[in-house]
């Protein structure tokens, strides 16, 4: 079958920029079988036909009936299915298919129509097969009789075009036309008088023929009865009866009533009413009283269904006479249909990354009722982030309005109201879930603002000092968190590498033991990435403490605990209780509690002679000291740190106990006078002989030490008295069991008993470096010092130190 094409070519578009000005139009004749090629739309529409696919083109309509199908591969514009003008359109003069071409991204339209040209494809049928007229024999040639005309469903020039009778007879002709646009006759005419004794009875075939090529016809059979003279046929009182009916005016209502008179009395003036039985009404939703001519409903009526119903009423009097009237009964619109929503596409999830704009659905919304009963306008109830906008005659978009942050709100619920403008309004609800897909726009987040962890020294490796913890908003990928240790600083330095943290959950491991001595706080920064394309991530601030461990035992400094020989200290017997002997000064390389040091007197030769400070190491006398008392003094002092447990070191010392001297004189004067005394002379000989003896043991004991590797001293020896003082002294300093060197001016006088010996200046001990300012008090009453000691007496060519060798230079008088 030939299929026709019309393409009107458009110079012109609407203001939207994604609708087109005027629509395609095409024809084709109805009958096109489906799969048949109409024409090629994406040419016409100026689209290349790989943009189809591209864009998703399709093919939209109203009712939602798909009678063409778009080939996306080649843009042809194919049929879908067996097209029937008559079942599509009726008997409209004019059929037309409109529907749109949707393209997305961009949103564009393309309205197209295609007018479905009728064909010869319906012959004329007449309402009834048979049809009887009674006519009087006595009627006048010209008498007219309305038959009813014969229905064409094809229209135009492939409708009824012409009636005939066959056989042709010398009685009866045909005519027909219109007195109106819609109002048609057909009558047979009398041509000449009927005799009902020559022929009771005359029958022909009346023949209507339609305008197609080949042409198509349809028969009915007429019987003309010759009566004897009824002289009125009945008339109605209107040639056309209108009525108005509510569609949803229930069965049973009357909806008009027709009146025919007939001037003729007795039988041939009684009238009945009947419908003819026109095409398409034999299961008509009305029926007629016969006898009062009141036309019923049957059946509710559908406005929607059909507007308007055009019926055929014929009045026949007794004598066999009839006339017909037509109804038009008009089906009056009730807003009995809800607004139709039609989504034409719809996109989600949609990433919280959109843009304002973007349109998420496309839907179409209609009505079948008329007038304000069909008017809809559409909301969008209560959303800020979404709005609707119109986009082509009835198409609405939804888009995006605003920014969207899946962390906020996950899920949009949209409800789309469509109503009519009805009374009361008729209501439908469409309604959209829209999800938010994630997009990696949070970066993770520590829970605290900085850590800060602890371990104790000497810890074992790879211990477990804590854990830091991330979350981020997003989810799936975008939501793991990765730990790892950045560089402190911007400089790509590398982070610390006794400390690690896990990368799954966040552990923080001590690598390696820590000695808090060397270290007591490490910072790092540790790291928190997300999975996402590109990571994000967050640092956050690690302070490791180290925890003292009580792993340094005490350091004696004062008095030095080396191979040398302890010093001794010297300590007049005349001194009182709480006279100040030594300080032992210690130190811990530990902190807090654990550097605590308290100074116990472990051992001494007479514990009851001294004390010692607690808490601040000082030797003090407990008691004065008497003759049963031993010369030399040996102490143990126990220093001992408040660890757990305690470690503790002891301090070895000694002390000289020398007979009250303080009121001795030396003179500077020559050692021996002419008025001297042979005693005096004789103590100065055993005295020499005496300092003699005594350095040459102190040299033999102090290589015999050196040898036997430090082994105990030999006991030293106590100056008594001014004979034997020169010598004792210089054999102290000689041993270095003196802790501190003094200058001694030393006044003897010959002959007699009084021998003065003055201490004038106190002379550091030569101390390491470290030790130095370490000194005690100093007893003012006994001339001893006590006190710290002076910058100018730490100095190291100090004049006031006294070697042995400045010693032996001592002149006695």
């Amino acid at each position: 079958m030939a299929i026709a094409r019309q393409v009107l070519c458009l110079s012109a578009f609407l203001s939207l920029p994604h609708a087109r000005s005027e629509p395609i139009r095409y024809s084709v004749a109805e009958e096109a079988e489906s799969g048949s090629v109409l024409a090629n739309v994406a040419e016409d529409a100026g689209l290349a036909p790989a943009q189809l696919s591209a864009r998703r083109a399709r093919l939209a309509s109203e009712d939602g009936r798909q009678h063409f199908r778009l080939d996306r591969g080649t843009g042809r514009l194919v049929v879908a299915e067996r097209l029937d003008r008559e079942e599509l359109c009726g008997q409209s003069a004019t059929c037309t298919l409109p529907f749109e071409l949707l393209l997305a991204n961009p949103l564009q339209f393309f309205r197209v129509e295609v007018a479905v040209e009728d064909i010869n494809d319906h012959s004329p049928v007449f309402p009834e097969e048979r049809v009887t007229f009674k006519i009087l024999e006595r009627s006048d040639p010209g008498s007219r009789f309305p038959l009813e005309g014969a229905q064409d469903l094809d229209v135009g020039s492939n409708s009824i075009q012409a009636y005939s009778i066959a056989p042709e007879n010398d009685y009866f002709s045909v005519s027909f036309g219109s007195r109106s646009e819609d109002d048609n006759y057909i009558e047979l005419v009398l041509e000449k008088p009927l005799d009902r004794e020559e022929q009771a009875e005359v029958g022909f075939s009346l023949i209507a023929m339609d305008g197609g090529s080949p042409p198509r016809s349809g028969t009915t059979q007429i019987r003309i009865v010759v009566l004897d003279v009824n002289d009125n046929a009945p008339v109605f009182a209107q040639k056309l009866y209108v009525g108005q009916v509510l569609e949803n005016t229930p069965e049973g209502s009357v909806v008009l009533r027709v009146v025919a008179t007939d001037l003729d009395a007795g039988p041939n003036g009684d009238i009945s009413y009947q419908f003819s039985q026109a095409l398409g009404h034999r299961d008509s939703a009305f029926t007629i009283d016969p006898t009062s001519g009141e036309i019923k409903l049957t059946e509710s009526l559908d406005f929607e269904a059909a507007e308007n119903h055009e019926l055929s009423v014929r009045a026949t009097d007794g004598g066999g006479l009839s006339a017909i009237c037509k109804v038009l009964v008009e089906v009056v619109d009730v807003n009995d249909n809800a607004p139709e929503l039609v989504v034409s596409s719809f996109s989600s999830p949609l990433p919280e990354n959109t843009l304002p704009g973007t349109v998420v659905a496309l839907f179409t919304v209609r009505d079948r009722d008329a007038g304000a009963n069909g008017k809809i306008s559409c909301a969008l109830e209560d959303q800020l982030s979404f709005s609707l906008r119109p986009a082509y005659k009835n198409y609405y978009e939804l888009v995006t309005v605003s920014t969207l942050d899946r962390e906020e709100m996950p899920r949009y619920i949209l409800t789309v109201t469509a109503a009519d403008a009805g009374s009361p309004p008729l209501t439908t609800t469409q309604t959209f879930m829209v999800d938010i897909s994630d997009v990696n726009d949070n970066a993770p987040v520590f829970n605290q603002t900085s850590y800060t962890m602890s371990v104790r020294e000497n810890n074992v490796p790879t211990v477990l000092v804590g854990a830091v913890s991330a979350t981020d908003a997003d989810v799936g990928p975008n939501a793991k968190v990765t730990y790892s240790l950045a560089p402190a600083q911007r400089t790509e330095q590398a982070p610390c590498s006794c400390i690690s943290v896990n990368s799954e959950n966040g552990h923080v491991f001590v690598l390696r033991p820590l000695d808090y001595e060397q270290v007591r706080q490490i910072e790092v920064l540790v790291s928190a990435s997300d999975g996402g394309s590109p990571p994000l991530s967050a640092n956050v601030t690690v302070r490791l403490a180290v925890v003292d461990e009580n792993d340094n035992a005490p350091l004696v400094l004062h008095p030095l605990q080396d191979s040398s020989p302890p010093s001794s200290e010297l300590v007049p017997v005349s001194a009182e209780a709480g006279y100040l002997v030594t300080k032992v000064v210690a130190v811990d390389a530990d902190s807090g509690q654990n550097s605590w040091l308290s100074y116990h007197l472990l051992r001494a030769t007479d514990p009851g002679l001294f004390v010692v400070g607690a808490q601040s190491g000082e030797v003090r006398l407990r008691r004065p000291a008497t003759e049963r008392d031993a010369v030399k003094q040996k102490l143990v002092v126990l220093v001992r740190d408040n660890g757990r447990p305690p470690l503790s070191a002891t301090a070895a010392l000694s002390a000289l106990l020398l007979n009250d001297f303080s009121d001795m004189r030396l003179p500077h004067s020559s050692l021996a006078t002419e008025d001297e005394g042979s005693s005096l002379t004789t103590y100065l000989i055993i005295s020499l002989v005496f300092v003699s003896l005594l350095f040459l043991m102190s040299t033999a004991a102090f290589i015999a030490r050196k040898v036997c590797k430090r082994k105990e001293l030999k006991s030293g020896h106590v100056l008594y008295g001014a004979g034997n003082l020169q010598s004792s002294v210089a054999d102290a300093a000689a041993m270095g069991t003196l802790p501190h060197a003094y200058c001694y001016e030393i006044s003897l006088t010959t002959g007699s008993g009084n021998s003065e010996f003055k201490f004038l200046k106190p002379i550091l001990p030569s101390l390491p470096p470290q030790h130095r300012g370490m000194g005690g008090d100093t007893n003012s009453e006994q001339g001893f010092p006590r006190g710290p000691i002076t910058a100018e007496e730490m100095a190291p060519d100090n004049p006031g130190t006294l070697s042995a060798e400045q010693f032996n230079s001592l002149s006695f008088n």
